[in-house]
Parts: structure tokens; sequence; C-alpha cells
């Protein structure tokens, strides 16, 4: 494990930045490209492990990939046949569940394995939902843990109700759906990320989509050219570093800020955050951020409103140990099943730099500073990459320096965070 000092921003952040292509989007690109009757063109894909192994993963299935120098690549797609290796996801719950999806509607075999976080993440959620449409689907206790088996063919289309908000869940149904005979319905109670809705749309395949509802039949997918947008859940780390270091006065370009991602936003608005959106971009849900440095007070996140921002939480954890007064994190259990359990791996290392936290069964209570620097000190990230970044961010604010442990579980999403401090810094 490697170990990060993050450094006080004597003089704020500054600048302009690009953020790395979205994750969740990289992945769905990628897949659906992968079966698309053609060939795809994608540019700015996300960078970091997690979306590498996606791409090797359909080159196992056997699509050809052209990588050019611009970052730019190019997938053949078609009919994907069954693999004659093992998929390794490293550590990316989201290539795990959407290739659950993806590969049970693939004729054979498909084995899936990861790190030890994937090994802890729970796969009956996307595996009941899959043995319905027809799919066989083996794994530890009896298919509740990687590794996975994933038998496919022959699907049938259901109707679906997820009960926890997952747009893992919902993008591994409707993938499957494109292979099944009849309707494949998706049924949600809260708005989650639409973005396999989006570009299962813009590859010409047969869906409709209404509120909390969506519905797929059999399709042959037309082969994406796409620009991928900034990931908001990066951009998160940046805008509050603006937000919560004095003399700061940063711009993020061009961040996805489409349906159920961009609800970091709101809530340091509430917290009094000097946030400007421009240059918005209707027809591909992108945004230009501006963030200065402010006072922040306390707020209250909970509901319907965790699903847009659950990523985002620790980041904005860190902006709550420095706002006043006490920020609630509530209905947010899902935490537990992260990278790490983000509930405990948050209080433990804010607790560790001098900040007031304290977990709670469905989220955590952060006691603010009233805008006092944290101490700094050294923390463990867990092994999770946006325990590392928050805490890099808390670093830029802190009376000391922060030291980071496990700092190389950030290359999974974002190889270049370090060069993009000492830009702005």
């Amino acid at each position: 494990m490697t170990t990060y000092l993050s450094e006080r921003a004597k003089n704020g952040l500054k600048g302009r930045l690009h953020v790395p292509g979205d994750k969740s989007i990289s992945h769905r690109c990628l897949l659906l490209a992968a079966k698309a009757d053609g060939t795809s063109t994608i540019r700015g894909l996300s960078e970091g492990h997690d979306v590498a192994h996606t791409l090797d993963a359909i080159e196992a299935f056997g699509a050809e990939v052209d990588r050019f120098a611009t970052g730019a690549i190019r997938v053949r797609g078609g009919s994907p046949s069954e693999p004659q290796t093992v998929i390794d996801v490293g550590n990316s719950g989201t290539g795990i569940r959407l290739l659950s999806g993806w590969a049970a509607g693939v004729d054979g075999v498909t084995v899936l394995v990861g790190d030890k976080s994937i090994a802890r993440r729970p796969m009956d959620r996307v595996a009941e939902p899959l043995r319905q449409m027809g799919a066989r689907i083996d794994g530890r206790e009896g298919g509740r843990f990687p590794p996975l088996v994933v038998r496919g063919g022959s699907l049938h289309g259901i109707e679906y109700r997820v009960p926890v908000p997952s747009a893992q869940v919902k993008g591994a149904v409707l993938l499957a759906g494109i292979s099944a005979d009849g309707a494949t319905t998706v049924l949600e109670d809260a708005t989650t990320r639409i973005h396999t809705e989006e570009l299962l749309a813009q590859c010409g395949a047969d869906i409709s989509v209404s509120p909390g509802r969506v519905t797929v039949r059999r399709s042959v997918l037309s082969p994406l050219d796409i620009d991928v947008p900034g990931d908001p859940s990066q951009a998160a780390f940046w805008i509050v570093a603006a937000c919560v270091t004095p003399g700061s006065d940063l711009t993020v370009e061009r961040v996805y800020t489409g349906v159920a991602r961009a609800g970091f936003l709101e809530v340091l608005r509430r917290m009094g955050a000097d946030i400007q959106v421009t240059d918005e971009d209707p027809a591909n849900s992108t945004s230009t951020i501006r963030a200065r440095y402010s006072p922040l007070t306390s707020t209250r996140v909970d509901g319907t409103e965790v699903p847009t921002l659950i990523d985002e939480i620790p980041v904005l954890a860190v902006a709550a140990a420095l706002a006043d007064g006490e920020t609630v994190f509530a209905d947010a259990s899902e935490l537990k099943v992260k990278e790490s359990d983000r509930i405990a791996s948050t209080v433990a290392a804010l607790s560790s730099i001098g900040g007031t936290a304290e977990p709670r069964d469905d989220g955590l209570v952060v006691w603010g500073s009233g805008g006092k620097p944290l101490a700094g000190g050294a923390v463990d990230a867990a092994g999770d990459h946006r325990i590392a970044m928050a805490m890099a961010v808390a670093g830029m604010a802190s009376a000391s320096r922060v030291s980071i442990e496990g700092w190389d579980s950030v290359m999974t999403s974002y190889p270049d965070f370090e060069q993009d401090q000492r830009r702005c810094a």
C-alpha cells in the first residue's frame, strides 16, 4: 500500500480543471459498444483501473478494440461469445454487476472475479432478477457473493421492482433485457442514475421510459459515437476543496449534471457554498461549475436525495466537518457495502485528523469546526478510493498535512488526482 501526503493549499485552489470521463457512463459505453452492430468510437473514457478491467472484459468476449494516442478508442462489436478465460473486474462493483446482466444475454458460461473488496460486495440483488429471467447464477453463499458463475442465454422478460434504489441493478436487468424474449420492465421508487436508459436510447434500442418505469425489448444496437462527459463524483472533490479552502476560486469544466448525479451541488448550496453553474448544455447534460471559498453551515441529507449523491457523501462529510453546526447523513445504509464500509471508514478517517463524527445505523453525524482548520494527521483509506481522495481534500484545508495510507486505491478511478492537485494548489 502506498502513502500520499496532502498539504495545505496556503493560497487556495485556483484555475480550471477537466476531471476524468464519467466512470459509470464509461462502463456502459463499453458494454453497449461490444454488443452493437458496427464500430463505435468513444472519446474521453475514464482512465482508471475499474474501466480498464471492463475494457479487457469485452475483448475477452470477442470485441475488437483499437486504442489511439489521443485517448479515443474504437470498438467493433456484434455477437459476443463465451469467454475463454475468467473475467477479472478488479475493484469495480459497477463492473461486476453490469457484467452479470450483460453476460446473462451471452450463450455459455462466464466466470466473474475481483479483489478482496469485490468478494464482500452483495450480488444477490442482481442474481435474483437475472434468475427470474432464466439465467443461472452461482456464487458463494448461493450467489450472494463473488466469484460468480453466469450461465446465460435463453432469457425471457420480466417486470421487476428494485427493492433498494440501485442504478447498477437497474442497469444489469436492462442490459439482460435487450437479449430477452418479450418485454423487460424495471420499476423503481426513487430515481437513480439514468445512464443505461440514455445510452440504450442513443444506440437505437427498443426502450420506453416514464417516471419510475423503464421497459426494453430485444434489440439490435447501433454503434456509439460519444464524448464521455466529466465525472461529477470526481468533480465533487475539487468543488468541496474550493468551498472549504480559503482563497479558492476554481472552475471545473464539462461536468455531467444530468438526472440523479448533481445532488451534491444542492447540498453544498444549502450549506451556503458559493457555487455558479454555467455553460449548461442540455443535449449532453453537461455544465461548467465554479466554486469559491465561503463559510458553510450544517444541513441534513436523507430520503430520496441520497441516491443522487451516495458516492459524494465521504467528501460532503469533509465539508460538514469544517462547517458550523451538526450535519446528519441518514437513509444511507448502502454506504456499508461500498469498497469499504463508508460509514465506519469516513468516521474513522475524520476522527484521525481532528474531526468529530459518529456512526449511525443508516449513516453518520458530523459536528463541524465552525470553519477552523482540522488538525491533520495520519489516516487509513481502508482501500477505498473515495475515502482517500476525501482525506486529500481535508488535507488541503487542514492546519497540518494529512498522510493517507492506501493511496494506491485512487488508481481505480482517478490516476491523475495528484497531478491535478499540484496544478491548482
